[in-house]
C-alpha cells in the first residue's frame, strides 16, 4: 500500500512540474493593430483579398480600404487582429501601375519568433532603476510590464504590423514596438496575368471604373529603385560628444530611409554598439550641460550624399555628431571628414530625465 501511495505521490509531483513548465512556456498570443503604407499619396494600392497567416491559425487581415501615410507609416490605426504572424496571401491592385498583384509569403518563422517575444525601451522607467537596454525577452521577464511600466510606458511590446507597398510588387513588413520600428524582410509580389475576377471584385464595389483610375493616376515609369537603394546597410553607430566637461547625453532617436525608427537611452545610448543600420534620414538626441541647460539637437540628411560618404568609409565606422562647447552648433564627421547634410538645428528644451542636472 505505502508503494502505491509513494507513486500516486510521485505522479502527482509530474503532473505539477508538468503544469508549471507548461505555464512557464505558456506566452500570450500577439496582439497588434495592422497599417498599409506606400512612399507617396499617388503610388496608392487597394487590396482585394487579404489574409495574414497565423502560427495559431487564427483569422487575421488588413485593414479596409487603401494604403496610406508615408514609407512604413499608414498614420492609420486599426482593430486589433491576433496570432503570430508567419505570412500573408494579399490580391492587390496597384492603382499608378493599373496592374494587380498577388504577394504570397511566408515571413522567417524563428525571425517572427524572436521579434514577438521583444519589448524595445522607448522611454525611462518610473518604477525600477535597473540598467535599461535596448530590448528584452518577455518570455524572460514577464512581469516586465509591473516592473518597468508601473508609472508610466518605458518598455514597449509588439504592438503594430506594418506593410509597405512600392512598385512592382515590392513589399516590406515591419514590426513596430512604440516608436521604434524594425524590419522583418522584403517580399516580392507577382503580376496577376488574368485579373478579371479581381477587377470585377474590386469595381463592383467602388464608384470609379479602371479606366478613369488610370487616366487619373497612371505613372508610366514607376520604379521600385529607389526604395531598393533604401535597403542598403552599414555597419556604424551614431556617436553624440562634446568638448564641454557638463555634457550628459541621455536620449537619441533616429529615422532611417527604409523605414526603421530606432531609440537609445542611457547607459547603451552612450556609446552605442556598431550594427547594420540604413541611411539616416533625421537624427535627434537631447542632452544637457548644467543647470537650466538643457537642449535638443537635430540633424537632417540626404540619402545620396550621405550614401557616397558611407560607401567610401570602411566596414565599421562612427557618424560623429560634435556639438560645441556652448551648445550653439554642431559639426558632422566620418573618419574627421566632413559630412553634408540637409541641415542641422538645436533648440532649448524642457525634457527632464533621472540624471538630470
Amino acid at each position: 500500500m505505502d508503494k502505491w501511495k509513494a507513486l500516486i505521490i510521485a505522479l502527482g509531483m509530474l503532473q505539477l512540474i508538468n503544469c508549471q513548465e507548461m505555464k512557464k512556456n505558456d506566452t500570450p498570443m500577439p496582439t497588434y493593430e495592422v497599417q498599409i503604407s506606400h512612399p507617396w499619396n499617388n503610388y496608392m494600392i487597394t487590396p482585394v483579398e487579404d489574409k495574414i497567416i497565423t502560427l495559431e491559425g487564427v483569422p487575421a487581415g488588413l485593414p479596409y480600404g487603401s494604403s496610406s501615410g508615408t514609407w512604413g507609416d499608414s498614420g492609420k490605426g486599426f482593430t486589433e487582429q491576433s496570432g503570430t504572424p508567419v505570412g500573408a496571401d494579399i490580391v492587390y491592385f496597384s492603382r499608378y501601375e493599373d496592374t494587380f498583384y498577388h504577394l504570397k509569403a511566408d515571413f522567417p518563422k524563428d525571425k517572427v519568433l524572436d521579434m514577438v517575444q521583444r519589448a524595445y525601451a522607448n522611454n525611462e522607467s518610473d518604477s525600477s532603476e535597473e540598467p535599461l537596454k535596448e530590448f528584452i525577452s518577455i518570455k524572460d521577464e514577464p512581469d516586465y510590464y509591473e516592473k518597468y511600466n508601473k508609472f508610466g510606458m518605458s518598455y514597449y511590446k509588439f504592438g503594430t504590423l506594418v506593410f509597405g507597398f512600392a512598385p512592382k510588387g515590392m513589399v516590406v513588413v515591419w514590426f513596430r514596438y512604440g516608436y521604434v520600428s524594425v524590419q522583418l524582410g522584403e517580399f516580392q509580389a507577382e503580376v496577376v496575368k488574368d485579373d478579371t475576377k479581381y477587377a470585377d471584385k474590386l469595381f463592383s464595389k467602388i464608384s470609379q471604373t479602371r479606366e478613369e483610375i488610370k487616366q487619373r493616376m497612371f505613372i508610366p515609369d514607376a520604379s521600385p529603385e529607389e526604395w531598393k537603394n533604401y535597403q542598403k546597410r552599414y555597419s556604424w553607430a551614431p556617436y553624440i560628444s562634446s568638448e564641454n566637461k557638463a555634457f550628459r547625453l541621455f536620449r537619441t532617436q533616429a529615422e532611417y530611409y527604409n523605414g526603421e525608427k530606432e531609440i537609445m537611452l542611457r547607459p547603451w545610448g552612450i556609446k552605442p554598439p556598431l550594427k547594420e543600420r540604413a541611411i539616416p534620414k533625421e537624427i535627434s538626441f537631447f542632452w544637457e550641460t548644467g543647470k537650466g541647460q538643457s537642449f535638443e539637437g537635430r540633424a537632417f540628411f540626404n540619402w545620396k550624399k550621405v550614401n557616397e560618404q558611407f560607401e567610401k568609409s570602411g566596414k565599421d565606422f562612427k557618424l560623429d555628431l560634435k556639438i560645441a562647447p556652448d551648445n550653439n552648433s554642431m559639426e558632422i564627421l566620418i573618419n574627421n571628414q566632413p559630412v553634408l547634410v540637409d541641415s542641422t538645428r538645436i533648440y532649448q528644451s524642457d525634457v527632464k530625465f533621472k540624471e538630470s542636472y
